[in-house]
């Protein structure tokens, strides 16, 4: 195998939590002043729903990118998450979500829009995000390049959510909350971008 691909990061470990908005502002204000690194990520996302993966077309509004992504586990089975990205141009975009509405993925498709702050704190990258789907939430995360790091990643990103004094959500949480806003949100007809 190429060294080159070998050495990539393409396992996310990724937890997430729940909260209300007065969490989301007292986060907000510790991290604009305590994170190493801060950025704006806002995303318009289809995310595409199967049983064991999650496809996603993904326009970084704030990056003026867009990428196809591919996780190889769904949320609420584990923490990690190998992807497969595939960059694309914006004006693709709706290209390749008729692609998947004529591979008749019509009914498991949701439509979401992502309201996100990047933050790189102790190592570990803290997306505080706002969406209609998730409300106000957090994902935490570590990309590593081999299974056998996800050990010393999840323990870093606990000590990291034990800092911030947030409840991570468990495995069985987070598959009744995506199983519900999965059923709650998914279109029913031929998404249009």
């Amino acid at each position: 195998m190429n060294n080159k691909l070998s050495n990539q990061k393409n396992i996310e470990i990724e937890f997430r939590a729940i909260f209300g908005e007065n969490d989301f502002y007292r986060l907000k204000e510790y991290l604009d002043l305590s994170a190493e690194n801060i950025w704006e990520d806002d995303k318009d996302v289809f995310f595409c729903i199967m049983p064991d993966k999650l496809l996603k077309v993904v326009d970084n509004i704030s990056k003026n990118n867009a990428k196809i992504v591919l996780k190889l586990n769904k949320i609420g089975k584990g923490s990690d998450f190998e992807e497969i990205e595939i960059p694309i141009g914006r004006e693709q975009i709706n290209d390749f979500v008729k692609i998947l509405n004529a591979l008749g993925f019509t009914d498991n498709i949701m439509h979401s829009f992502q309201k996100r702050q990047n933050y790189v704190y102790k190592g570990v990258e803290v997306a505080l995000k706002h969406s209609e789907v998730w409300g106000y939430h957090l994902e935490l995360e570590i990309m590593i390049t081999d299974i056998k790091e996800k050990e010393q990643a999840e323990k870093k990103i606990r000590e990291v959510a034990n800092d911030l004094n947030i409840k991570l959500m468990t495995d069985q949480e987070l598959a009744e909350f995506t199983k519900k806003a999965e059923e709650k949100n998914k279109t029913k007809s031929n998404c249009i971008w």
